[in-house]
């Protein structure tokens, strides 16, 4: 397991309806954060059809991306909320007290969280401090 990478992408605002209807990137990871506000990994540009949309560069958030097993090891006594069992699955809560969010695919778990907390949640989880290059 590596220490946390800085995940650089792009966060887009704009109607639900919108967001919904937009075709992403093949290589972009869309975590969907709020009904009007989504964080696209993967991608510098994205086509959005409407004009009063918000997209701006993106850096606060760091990630590690564990397996299932690491994942368990890590988080199983940080969490006070049920992960739910379908994948892939996009959730977000507290996690050792610490805001955290989590994209968990079947043979894979990123771990988000701001930067200004990524030590806190590494301390409280055991997950390696030194970041790793931009993704």
């Amino acid at each position: 397991m590596h220490g946390p990478e800085h995940l650089v992408g792009l966060r887009v605002v704009a109607k639900p309806a919108v967001l919904d209807a937009t075709v992403w990137p093949a290589a972009a990871t869309v975590l969907r954060i709020a009904a009007d506000d989504v964080f696209v990994i993967n991608t510098a540009t994205v086509d959005i059809a409407d004009e009063h949309a918000i997209i701006e560069p993106e850096t606060a958030f760091v990630g590690w991306e564990l397996s299932p097993a690491e994942f368990e090891q890590h988080f199983h006594h940080h969490l006070e909320w049920q992960i739910p069992a379908q994948r892939p699955v996009f959730v977000q809560g507290l996690a050792a007290a610490v805001p955290t969010k989590f994209w968990l695919q079947d043979d894979t778990v990123l771990v988000i969280c701001t930067a200004a907390h990524a030590h806190e949640l590494a301390e409280r989880c055991h997950l390696p401090h030194a970041p790793k290059a931009a993704r």
